[in-house]
């Protein structure tokens, strides 16, 4: 046994008091005359004894009560575990504050409970103890220590929040705070319904903190969310048919049927049917629209699921091109089927430029762009395609028969490209269509037996069939590639290995191949919009600074309010810092200070936490073998279990209840023991 204060102790010496009064008490006797006291004799002796053996028992009750008083006031208590140094003590509180905890225990939101257990943690601690309260939010003004009171209010302030933190980095974030004072000792407690999905520690996690984990537990729901959505298509066409695919996952143990979809565009629900999904497996559905006007398009997809809502909807937004821009860049040499092809289709909106006037800064505004039989490629215009097609564009390229091999091939190796060799005249077929790419996937519904395929009388043999990344779409018949494709960061480089020459080469005639093969380069962007972004882990958004002011500040606005991202100019592009100031799911809108729209964009809730399996008190202790997990008996009486941990056996309590119990043994003995 131990004290905390023991220097109280040498109050012990009080215990002489009642031993003195004991001893100096002198009683004086009154004289009654009696004529015959033979009588009394045995009875006096008797009286005698039992005077003195009352006197010595309250004596000791008394001794025994100042004792018990003092043993008290030195708080004794009998150290155990890990916590024997009795030093000052910084303590981090995290409250799990995320959607799930919205869940109910006994009728009570366990996002309650959790404040209600932090604010027990706190107050068993005294008031020397500095505190980091810390949420999901991972606000800056968590990041510090603060006195008892002051996190007691931060408690009362927390909010429920979208945000959601894998459990390691609250752990890592308690470690940074805590870090700031090392000549004290470190206490962490996170205080969480512990999802499989958040909880990631490992089993050979850091000891050097003391980490102690209060599961909260509720009845779990089944759940059926929407996981993500995503265009069939990079690019989306005005008056067509387009699709939407959507992935909904049931994390049930139970099959769910006629589960409802629904798409809301332009202010009208429109109902897509009923899906049925196996337990704890998701089923990716299709929904389809058209398209009547040009601009940014919002779109919600939702389903019915109950209890839990969170993830019941997807915000969808992106923007539609009027017309696809195609930038043809020739050498005085103008194909008069090629620019009738791109005239002739009405989605294409074709420019002619000669290779001596091109305007370079203007080619992010083209989706695809043609190099024509050109006989040099300028390195500044190679570096400019290269930059053009990394940030997301598509660049076909229609060699020359004549043209000048040291420039082309310089371009196409630094891509990553393999390289043209001598032009040679000969023969050769197309044979198989590669329909399993993008180019030509789904342009027949079955390629047709007699499909008239390219023919070639001269084409570039080239230094090697494919390099790493390359993919070739149409194949001669002696498996050379006629059409091939590199991806290259976020766009893609076409290459044809013969001119489109009809001298030779007969691909213009073949309107079956070169008009889809057009219109697919063109729509098969990478820089395409992202249609829906997650609150908290989108941090960025790029736009082009050819549409903005130097001095021009950006806003966001939604539901009528507004805020301003952080701005960055880098090179052409604008890069916007959301800094955590969204916090509800829904449409943003990005306008300029005239109220220009530069962009809608759709944020949705981490649907990280959609999945409603928790590990229990036992999964917790093999999951987590070097931290404390408080039992449920030790969670329902959180203050005396902290005391325990921190402080030992506490054995004050003993000592006034022993105090009290003397000193009632004592007034029992004075009342009651008639002498």
């Amino acid at each position: 046994m131990q004290f905390l204060f023991p220097g109280m102790l040498l109050a012990l010496l009080a215990v002489a008091i009642p031993v003195i009064i004991h001893l100096f008490y002198f009683r004086r006797f009154k004289k009654v005359p009696f004529s015959n006291v033979r009588f009394l004799k045995e009875i006096k002796e008797e009286t005698s004894t039992r005077s003195k053996l009352r006197n010595l028992l309250v004596l000791l009750s008394r001794i025994l009560a100042i004792a018990a008083l003092v043993l008290a006031f030195a708080q004794p208590y009998l150290p155990f575990g890990k916590n024997n140094d009795r030093g000052p003590k910084d303590v981090s509180i995290f409250v799990d504050n995320s959607f799930s905890m919205s869940a109910l225990e006994k009728d009570i939101p366990l996002f309650e409970k959790a404040k209600q257990k932090a604010k027990e943690i706190i107050n068993a601690y005294d008031a020397t103890t500095q505190f980091q309260v810390l949420t999901d939010d991972f606000e800056g003004r968590h990041q510090r220590l603060v006195s008892k009171e002051e996190a007691l209010g931060l408690v009362d302030e927390i909010q429920q929040t979208p945000e959601v933190r894998p459990l390691s980095k609250v752990l890592k974030r308690q470690k940074a705070a805590l870090a700031t004072r090392s000549q004290t000792q470190h206490a962490s407690y996170i205080i969480s319904d512990f999802q499989k999905s958040i909880t990631d520690f490992e089993p050979n996690q850091d000891t050097s903190l003391e980490v102690n984990l209060v599961p909260l537990h509720a009845v779990q729901e089944a759940n059926i969310g929407i996981d993500s959505c995503w265009l069939a298509a990079p690019i989306p066409i005005l008056h067509q048919s387009n699709t939407l695919l959507v992935k909904i996952h049931n994390y049930g143990q139970q099959a769910a049927d006629e589960i409802k979809v629904a798409i809301n565009y332009q202010g009208q629900v429109r109902p897509q049917g009923t899906i049925s999904i196996p337990a704890n497996s998701s089923v990716t559905d299709t929904v389809h629209f058209v398209l009547d006007t040009p601009g940014w398009q919002e779109m919600v997809v939702s389903i019915t699921d109950y209890p839990v809502q969170f993830d019941d909807q997807y915000y969808v937004s992106f923007p539609v091109m009027e017309k696809l821009n195609v930038l043809t860049i020739q050498d005085g040499k103008v194909n008069k089927y090629m620019d009738a092809a791109l005239k002739g289709i009405s989605y294409f909106n074709p420019t002619d430029q000669n290779v001596k006037n091109l305007d370079y800064s203007a080619f992010a505004k083209y989706q695809l762009i043609i190099l024509h039989e050109l006989n040099n490629i300028s390195s500044g215009l190679a570096s400019s395609l290269k930059e053009y097609i990394i940030d997301g564009g598509n660049v076909l390229v229609l060699p020359s028969a004549g043209t000048k091999l040291s420039s082309l091939n310089a371009f196409l190796s630094s891509l990553g490209a393999a390289e043209f060799q001598a032009f040679n005249k000969v023969n050769k077929q197309v044979q198989r269509i590669n329909t399993q790419e993008f180019i030509f996937k789904n342009v027949f519904q079955k390629v047709p037996k007699n499909i008239k395929l390219p023919h070639t009388t001269g084409s570039f043999s080239r230094k090697g069939i494919t390099r790493a990344g390359e993919e070739i779409l149409l194949t001669n018949r002696d498996g050379t590639p006629y059409l091939f494709k590199l991806k290259k960061g976020e766009g893609n480089l076409y290459t044809l290995s013969s001119p489109l020459d009809i001298s030779y080469n007969d691909l213009v005639k073949n309107s079956e191949i070169f008009i889809p093969m057009l219109f697919k380069m063109a729509i098969s962007t990478g820089r395409a919009t992202k249609i829906a972004h997650v609150i908290g882990q989108d941090e960025t958004i790029e736009v082009r600074s050819t549409d903005i002011a130097p001095d021009e500040v950006l806003k966001f606005q939604h539901n009528g309010q507004e805020f301003l991202p952080e701005q960055r100019i880098i090179g052409d592009k604008v890069i916007l810092g959301i800094n955590n100031q969204i916090k509800e799911a829904g449409f943003y809108r990005l306008s300029k200070t005239t109220s220009d729209t530069l962009g809608i964009y759709a944020y949705n809730y981490n649907h990280l936490e959609s999945d409603l399996s928790f590990f229990s008190d036992a999964e917790l202790a093999q999951k987590a073998p070097n931290f404390e997990i408080m039992d449920q008996l030790a969670v329902a009486d959180l203050s005396s279990t902290i005391q325990q941990l921190d402080k030992g056996k506490v054995l004050w309590r003993w000592g006034i209840i022993a105090a009290l119990i003397f000193l009632a043994l004592e007034i029992l003995l004075i009342r009651f023991w008639k002498v």
